[in-house]
């Protein structure tokens, strides 16, 4: 009898300790998502990684300022959320590196084309999406390719760790794939001949044949379309409700119609399509 009280007494202790730890650490995730805000607001910038050379997304101009469609919402997020829209530090990322530019905390905020995916769910926190996508396919005007089948035992350009990347590699293994971290290189590539097309993001692909005419998009939508959305460090509830309801704002208030009329129109013609509701 003595030793089954004893048994009881350890039990509800171990019991007690387990539910003010788990209370301990909910309460500490949600201060450390608090204290996010309260840090960017003491710093008085948010850090948003963008893009710097993938037009007219995300791109360094001549001046060496930042521009392009991401850039312009990123100085709206700032505006709101700090009172100006010089209040943001660009940081540039490339594809592959804007998971690891918010575990390690180099970022605030992703803002770079980022496509919203059930794996990139399990490790960063994605906000309202603000823009429809789908893979696109460019090749050359005289071996122009207009169907998947023609790439089979081909080599086909793509970045490291992008839609298209993972698109290919899990759906068309019967595809060599030439994988690049920037998109400077990507397409270069391309003009040299080390692949027979490259793909990537429709509107960007669209873009860039538009500037290289000998250049076309005979593939203007492969797999699923899916949607691009700012991206959060997992678990940082606080700046992700800031940023929801920021792109809730942009929408209703039609700044998110002006800055794709300002930066994505005259690269695309007027596609609507191009914006999530």
């Amino acid at each position: 009898m003595k030793l089954n009280t004893t048994l009881k007494t350890l039990l509800a202790t171990a019991i007690t300790a387990f539910a003010l730890t788990a209370c301990d650490n909910g309460n500490s995730a949600q201060s450390s998502s608090q204290d996010s805000i309260a840090q960017i607001k003491q710093n008085g910038v948010i850090r948003i990684g963008v893009f710097g050379d993938k037009p007219p997304f995300g791109y360094v101009d001549a001046e060496g300022k930042n521009q392009g469609f991401d850039v312009e919402i990123a100085k709206e997020i700032a505006n709101d959320l700090l009172g100006s829209p010089d209040k943001v530090e660009f940081v540039l990322t490339e594809a592959a590196n804007r998971v690891e530019y918010l575990k390690s905390n180099k970022v605030d905020l992703i803002l770079a084309n980022f496509t919203k995916t059930p794996e990139r769910a399990e490790v960063v926190d994605f906000a309202a999406p603000y823009m429809n996508v789908a893979l696109g396919v460019v090749s050359p005007k005289s071996a122009l390719i207009t169907d998947l089948k023609q790439l089979e035992g081909k080599t086909l350009l793509v970045n490291k760790g992008t839609t298209a990347d993972a698109y290919f590699t899990k759906n068309h293994p019967e595809i060599n794939l030439l994988k690049f971290d920037q998109n400077t290189e990507t397409f270069d590539a391309l003009k040299d001949g080390r692949g027979v097309a490259l793909a990537h993001d429709n509107a960007l692909v669209w873009a860039w044949a538009k500037e290289n005419p000998t250049f076309d998009v005979a593939i203007g939508s492969v797999g699923p379309t899916e949607q691009i959305a700012p991206a959060v460090q997992k678990g940082n509830q606080a700046l992700l409700d800031v940023i929801n309801k920021e792109i809730a704002e942009l929408k209703s208030n039609g700044k998110l119609k002006a800055a794709y009329e300002k930066t994505l129109v005259p690269v695309y013609g007027d596609k609507p399509e191009l914006l999530a509701q």
